[in-house]
């Protein structure tokens, strides 16, 4: 094999594995760390998965982690999604999560939508520049975020979740 056809096939794999990791990460799903067996979330993220909105809460509430930026995005989420939703208590705590740490993904695509549903596209569109300049290459995180706004135009300025 040429010196050259070795450094494409480089490039090539190397694109490869970049591309699964980022496509592999979700922003609520998966440990900050690389550890997951240390995940003191995992039980929240485990109950997140299953729709157990309430119980998620109280999982978190017991953990307690408030300087995580992690542990304020899923408490935001989850208040978001809850069958009874606080949008209030949702926001405080993405605002807390970019706090801690402004290039936090899941939290800027998530309030961006908690945004649309409060009906504030400046702010949506905000969170998607900032995540525009956040993602290396774009990552799930915009291009959801970018079509849950591209579904509120197209839907009168309403929020329209995903399908």
């Amino acid at each position: 094999m040429t010196r050259i056809a070795r450094t494409f096939r480089l490039i090539g794999t190397t694109l490869a594995t970049a591309t699964l990791a980022l496509a592999v990460h979700a922003a609520d799903t998966g440990p900050s760390t690389s550890n997951a067996a240390s995940d003191k979330l995992a039980a929240a993220r485990e109950l997140i998965q299953q729709n157990k909105w309430v119980a998620a809460i109280d999982a978190l509430k017991q953990v307690d982690d408030r300087g995580s930026a992690d542990w304020n995005n899923l408490m935001g989420y989850s208040h978001r999604k809850a069958k009874v939703p606080d949008y209030t208590a949702a926001e405080q705590y993405y605002n807390e999560a970019l706090r801690i740490d402004p290039k936090h993904k899941g939290a800027l695509e998530y309030s961006g939508e908690l945004y649309l549903v409060l009906n504030q596209l400046p702010q949506a569109e905000a969170r998607l520049a900032t995540l525009d300049k956040v993602c290396f290459m774009p990552c799930a995180e915009y291009t959801d975020l970018k079509a849950s706004i591209t579904r509120y135009k197209a839907n009168g300025n309403v929020y329209a979740a995903k399908p």
